[in-house]
């Protein structure tokens, strides 16, 4: 086998490996991956939200700034959720107590759910808590938002309401 054509079968079968970081990026389809609720073993894919808007928070119980957000994500919830809008927090935590002690001060009127194995957060190359993905109806990531600051709200609910504003 000539040198030139195993080089490029290597270089080829990285970018088929790394398929998770391209993913994660803006005007990529989201990654298909299974979460699961709180404290439960069966599994369900975030595909099953296509067709809505999506925003996918990844969160975690030491995460000082997940705890502004939750108010935020709440309001947001409460405010476009006849509209279209699905908010899925995906927990980070080890030990689900944290993530249910958490919860109890900062409780989620949105739906909230577990990566246990950390793949999910694998394929979004999640590198910031909390870390936010929002998706539009065709399942395509148009906003990556690392961090929380309270004064980026309203480009947030902006941007949701644009997405959902389109036919």
């Amino acid at each position: 086998m000539p040198q030139h054509f195993l080089k490029f079968a290597l270089v080829l079968s990285s970018f088929c490996f790394n398929t998770a970081l391209i993913a994660a990026e803006v005007g990529n389809p989201m990654p298909a991956c299974l979460v699961s609720p709180l404290g439960e073993t069966k599994t369900e894919d975030l595909q099953k939200y296509k067709g809505q808007i999506l925003y996918v928070d990844f969160w975690a119980s030491w995460c000082i700034p997940c705890a502004h957000s939750f108010p935020f994500l709440n309001e947001l919830h409460e405010q476009f959720k006849d509209k279209g809008l699905q908010i899925v927090g995906i927990n980070m935590d080890e030990n689900v107590d944290d993530a249910k002690a958490f919860l109890a001060k900062f409780p989620a009127s949105f739906t909230v759910l577990a990566d246990v194995t950390q793949q999910c957060a694998k394929d979004f190359d999640v590198k910031a808590m909390p870390s936010s993905y929002i998706v539009d109806k065709k399942g395509l990531i148009h906003h990556v938002h690392l961090g929380f600051r309270p004064g980026e709200t309203e480009e947030l609910r902006a941007l949701v309401a644009s997405l959902l504003a389109e036919k």
